[in-house]
């Protein structure tokens, strides 16, 4: 179960309209290593866990991922719900605009839709563990291209908070796949 507080994990602040800004963050809305993909992966591996301890890393974790996804999505927003038809032509959003106008539609940059393949999901938690490692790496190095385009500082502020908890969720997932080979590791008595 699930509490909802209403307001973001983290302040975002958009000092103006951003089209070609907001075309790029859309990776991370609904790209193969954005938010919505982390979560989703996640929350399907969780059942396969071996012990209660991996099982609630990975549902915090991926609940986390859905505020981060949440985060994403009003940045997106933000950046382009004031900003005029004649500034989204000629910008990367343009086709997206097309689509779906000022909404937000889980798509990566290049405007293709997210899809449930994005989702590694196998029996094998130790096979997971090192996926969700890989995931939160290539999630880090997303942001990391992000704030270097990004010429928005509270925008950037933001991305600055997503990246670094990438970096601990590596972190955990670290802590994780030791708590789990220790399980598969021990001995079992009958």
């Amino acid at each position: 179960m699930w509490i909802y507080e209403k307001k973001l994990q983290y302040p975002v602040k958009v000092d103006c309209c951003n089209p070609a800004l907001a075309a790029m963050i859309l990776e991370q809305f609904g790209g193969a290593d954005g938010e919505l993909s982390a979560a989703l992966r996640y929350l399907s591996q969780r059942w396969a866990m071996p012990t209660n301890e991996a099982k609630g890393i990975l549902t915090d974790i991926g609940t986390e991922e859905l505020a981060h996804w949440e985060i994403i999505g009003t940045i997106v927003w933000k950046l382009i719900k004031d900003a005029p038809v004649k500034e989204i032509k000629g910008t990367p959003l343009e086709p997206y605009y097309t689509n779906h106008g000022r909404n937000l539609y889980p798509a990566n940059a290049a405007g293709v839709p997210w899809t449930a393949a994005y989702i590694q999901s196998k029996e094998d938690p130790i096979a997971n563990l090192h996926e969700d490692m890989a995931a939160e790496q290539k999630a880090r190095a997303t942001y990391e291209k992000l704030i270097q385009i990004s010429d928005d500082p509270g925008v950037t502020d933001a991305l600055r908070f997503l990246r670094q908890r990438e970096v601990v969720h590596f972190q955990r997932f670290g802590e994780t796949l030791m708590i789990v080979q220790e399980e598969k590791d021990r001995k079992k008595y009958y």
